[in-house]
């Protein structure tokens, strides 16, 4: 095993290996689970499609609390590829999942200088249902995770070989972030952080990195300037729905910060091994986001990380020892604190998985911890150990890839929730839109501004006479009237000038609660 897997052609071939793999849970069946087109994936879709018509691309786009403008823009030229299809909506996302798998295991490689683990952290990333999950969902959080680990990634091999060329790489991918969501803002605090247990590592650390340093900075600045510039020209492009939430509001934290912040910070643990995110749309609840088995190595991990970082910051205290593992730690725990920290300083709806995404690739990280320190020891056990121990971790890791798959691809595709969540009676509403004559004039009387985002972008050049309602919008018949919010007192006014309109019940997708109320008002004899 030990020789195998020090073949350069064997690690390649199974780290693409599951990589690809990876990309198959991303992209099967993607146009049918989730079932349901959420009003927020919508918003990101018609502003893609307005882009993509117009050549406008923008730096941010205000709509719906204001969101970065990277990933929408990058929807833009999928729906220039696919159309404005449910896949060109998510392929970002999907893309994203994919290179965060390859992201991780290259991290990990970094990390650990060992092939093992860079196989174990892919794998695990590969086959999470948390990180399925937000890999097909056209939301922009998961460029986060995967622009952080290679960041890290070639940070760390720049401070392995010493070339600039790493650093900059590091840098523009790290300054790239600041155009994704909104909680990368805090990913600074993780170099921050990690800056003392440099110099704490690396001999006279200022003298041997100082211009690589300013490689990075340069690199990170020319990626962020567009959004600086747009922080500085406009203030509210800087502020968000999370300043509502924000535990610093007297509002929010009622006088006792403190015991807020003690709440906030156990909840958003807690979801790693006991109770998950009750957000249908986030993870499967009640359960953690991580299945049991990744749990107990992730949570083994963590207690390692912090015990072998005290263990060596005392030996450097006492005996002056550097230790670049130190730094491999030091970068584990910020990463995870830092990343965490949009979760736990706003108190709505917690745990939350989709603020915390951004320590995705540290937990994987630390949940290959405890299956290195396996696989090194079967390595130095004698064949009959090595044997059970090497069969051992494939069961394990075989075990939470079964679970996870069939937890997403079974239980959550079958779920009620999932239809409820992800809206799926307004895709209804567009597909029965789609299935009527192109005469025939279609009226919609939209919940809100965002709600009626799934009827555009999924009739969008595949039906006419789509129409939102307004006071003084006319009915003409034939026509179809469909209500996002139901209200039976429409059929009462309409046959005041429509005597013969009736309601029909749609219901497209039998046995899922997503069927609607249509009012049919037929052609004026």
């Amino acid at each position: 095993m030990k020789l195998i897997l020090r073949s350069r052609a064997f690690f390649w071939s199974a780290l693409v290996l599951i990589t690809l793999g990876g990309a198959f849970l991303r992209f099967y069946a993607i146009d049918d689970i989730p079932a349901g087109l959420y009003p927020d994936e919508a918003m990101n879709g018609v502003d893609a499609l307005m882009a993509w018509k117009s050549g406008d691309f923008k730096l941010f786009y205000p709509d719906n609390f204001g969101r970065e403008g990277l990933y929408i823009n990058l929807q833009a030229l999928a729906i220039g590829l696919f159309g404005p299809t449910m896949l060109a909506l998510k392929f970002p996302s999907i893309l994203a999942g994919i290179l965060a798998i390859f992201g991780t295991g290259l991290l990990a490689w970094e990390l650990f200088r060992s092939r093992y683990a860079a196989l174990i952290a892919a794998f695990l990333s590969a086959t999470s249902y948390w990180a399925i999950n937000f890999s097909r969902i056209g939301f922009r959080a998961m460029l986060a995770p995967m622009l952080l680990s290679f960041s890290f990634f070639f940070l760390l091999r720049g401070l392995r070989n010493g070339k600039f060329l790493p650093f900059a790489l590091s840098g523009l991918l790290f300054g790239l972030g600041l155009h994704t969501y909104v909680a990368f803002r805090l990913a600074p605090l993780i170099l921050i952080l990690l800056l003392p247990f440099l110099f704490l590592s690396y001999e006279s650390f200022f003298k041997r990195f100082w211009k690589h340093a300013l490689v990075f900075v340069l690199g990170a600045g020319i990626a962020a300037a567009p959004m600086f510039y747009l922080f500085a020209t406009d203030s509210s492009v800087f502020s968000s729905r999370s300043t509502a939430v924000s535990i610093f509001s007297p509002e929010v934290n009622r006088g006792d910060f403190w015991g807020t912040l003690g709440t906030t910070v156990g909840l958003s643990l807690i979801k790693y091994n006991f109770v998950g995110d009750m957000n249908w749309r986030h993870n499967y609840p009640p359960y953690p986001v991580l299945d049991p088995l990744v749990g107990i190595f992730f949570l083994s991990g963590f207690v390692f990380s912090i015990v072998f970082l005290i263990r060596l910051l005392g030996t450097r205290w006492r005996n002056g020892r550097r230790d670049v593992e130190l730094v491999a730690h030091a970068l584990l725990l910020s990463g995870f604190f830092v990343m965490l920290m949009p979760e736990f300083l706003t108190n709505e709806s917690l745990p939350h998985a989709l603020r915390s995404i951004g320590t995705q690739p540290f937990v994987f990280l630390m949940a290959t911890i405890p299956l290195l320190f396996l696989f090194r020891k079967a390595n130095r056990a004698q064949s009959g150990m090595k044997i059970g121990l090497v069969l051992f971790i494939i069961l394990v890791l075989g075990a939470s890839a079964l679970w996870n798959t069939a937890k997403y691809f079974v239980s959550f595709a079958n779920h009620p929730g999932q239809y409820a969540s992800f809206n799926t009676e307004f895709r209804n509403m567009a597909e029965y839109f789609v299935s009527l004559p192109k005469e025939t004039n279609k009226y919609v009387a939209p919940e809100s501004f965002v709600a009626k985002q799934p009827i555009i972008y999924l009739t969008e050049g595949r039906t006419e006479n789509v129409i939102f309602l307004e006071p003084d919008t006319t009915i003409t018949p034939p026509a179809v009237i469909v209500q996002q919010r139901y209200d039976d007192r429409i059929l009462d006014r309409l046959r005041t000038f429509f005597p013969q309109s009736y309601e029909s019940r749609i219901d497209i997708r039998p046995g899922t609660d997503t069927d609607f109320i249509s009012i049919v008002v037929p052609a004026e004899e």
